[in-house]
């Protein structure tokens, strides 16, 4: 793909996996995971959390923020202004730096979460000049029916204008083409633990 592999950052996401799994997961080297949601992401990772990045790529609910901002180390999926606020709110009163990704909607699906790409720009202006988050990037699940290239294409674009370093994009069944479009970190579940067991609500 023309790429240095150590520019591409394996997350692991670990939502729903066993303990096995996730030991099998650390013994083979492996330290950046992404959980889908605050209270399973404490079950796995709490008594053991040094040395790990943590990132949370699921939706947050603002009645969650305080346990995501003591737990993790990314939120990927910051996409209206009321979560911005409420991020802002709990670092300062935990001491605590924010790193965030903007999610963007590129499907325009209106079932997923996300800021649409017209409001990206001005979300991420927002967080990082009035609540003085730290935005290190951007985040997209482009449709599961369509061709994921273009959203791809678009996501990398809005970093570039915005000038932020991460994209966070490619899943286990498109990571190869996100790779290739200039993801900076893809997110890989099946493709290393297997099929995933069912979830369960937080």
């Amino acid at each position: 793909m023309g790429r240095d592999p150590a520019s591409v950052t394996l997350t692991a996401v670990s939502k729903t996996q066993t303990e096995e799994a996730l030991a099998g997961a650390l013994a083979a080297g492996q330290v950046v995971f992404g959980e889908n949601r605050v209270q399973e992401a404490y079950s796995h990772w709490a008594h053991r959390r040094d040395g790990l990045e943590l990132r949370l790529i699921g939706p947050l609910q603002t009645n969650k923020v305080e346990d995501a901002v003591r737990l993790f180390d990314v939120i990927e999926t910051l996409d209206r202004e009321k979560l911005a606020r409420a991020l802002s709110v709990a670092a300062e009163k935990h001491g605590r730096e924010v790193r965030v990704l903007v999610q963007v909607n590129t499907g325009a699906e209106p079932q997923k979460a996300g800021v649409l790409p017209d409001g990206a720009d001005a979300l991420i202006a927002l967080a990082r000049d009035t609540y003085g988050l730290k935005v290190e990037g951007v985040m997209c699940i482009p449709p599961f029916d369509q061709d994921p290239g273009p959203h791809f294409a678009l996501l990398k674009s809005i970093a570039d204008r915005n000038s932020l370093a991460v994209i966070s994009m490619g899943m286990s069944g498109d990571y190869e083409e996100a790779i290739r479009q200039g993801a900076t970190h893809v997110r890989v579940g099946s493709a290393l633990f297997g099929a995933r067991k069912p979830a369960k609500s937080d």
